[in-house]
């Protein structure tokens, strides 16, 4: 399927998306939107994809925000059309049953901080800043922000950040908890490669079940996540790679996981 606004690749099982609006900064308009949502269903839909990487195109931005020519132009029911649109697509990213990693390499603001939020982790260029600095446009965030900030990094951290609309640098990210690792610009992509090929070499099926109860036990108390973790194993245990696994460490190998979630 053919891209104007992102670019699409996989190689070895590891997609990658990459925002390519560099003149604008990588900044989400609808169309990159859609286009957005199109490679995830399309992802989605391959067996062979095990993780996917997100990064911006250019040196200056990872994606940053919203475009404010489009939005300045929007009447309230508009505003409420394009926010549900990037909520559901970043939802989307949020649910895609592989593991996601946001390979931050520069401006990482408003819309582009909260995809960042929807992703598993974050490994980040020493040049990246992090921000929601809607309220200096007279608004809020609107793709999620208010909601998964907050839980990422705790409610009075992220109220600092909302009602100021303060941008902060990577390093700074990393010790409130945002970012998992800090990396040269040059070597940025590198390194999530190399976390990405290892996350890979994992069996799909054991990843998808991690995946979804760390994600659906943080919205439940302690006794439902457990019971969700519990039916996740059960699941894992009767899959072609828990057989795979098992009988590679009693052998004394390293395990080759082909397990599909489909047969």
């Amino acid at each position: 399927m053919a891209y104007e606004n992102i670019i699409f690749q996989s190689e070895d099982g590891i997609a990658t998306i990459t925002f390519n609006r560099p003149k604008a900064l990588n900044a989400l308009n609808n169309a990159l939107l859609n286009e957005f949502s199109r490679a995830l269903d399309e992802i989605s839909a391959n067996e062979d994809m095990r993780v996917l990487i997100l990064t911006g195109a250019g040196e200056k931005a990872f994606v940053a925000g919203a475009d404010i020519t489009e939005l300045a132009k929007f009447n309230a029911l508009e505003a409420k059309i394009f926010s549900k649109k990037g909520q559901d697509v970043i939802g989307k990213l949020q649910t895609l049953s592989i593991p996601v990693i946001a390979a931050v390499n520069g401006f990482a603001l408003g819309g582009g901080s909260e995809i960042t939020l929807s992703c598993d982790f974050i490994y980040a260029s020493e040049t990246a800043t992090f921000g929601l600095p809607e309220i200096s446009l007279g608004i809020i965030p609107g793709f999620g922000g208010t909601q998964r900030l907050p839980r990422l990094i705790g409610p009075n951290m992220a109220k600092e950040m909302i009602f100021t609309g303060k941008m902060i640098p990577a390093a700074e990210a990393r010790e409130i908890g945002m970012v998992n690792k800090i990396c040269p610009p040059a070597s940025l992509i590198e390194e999530v490669r190399k976390t990405a090929k290892m996350i890979a070499s994992k069996g799909k099926a054991s990843l998808r079940a991690a995946k979804q109860a760390i994600n659906s036990g943080l919205n439940a108390d302690i006794v439902t996540g457990c019971n969700i973790e519990c039916d996740a194993f059960a699941l894992c245990i009767a899959s072609e790679d828990a057989k795979e696994g098992t009988a590679a460490f009693l052998e004394k190998r390293k395990a080759v996981f082909k397990g599909r979630l489909t047969t």
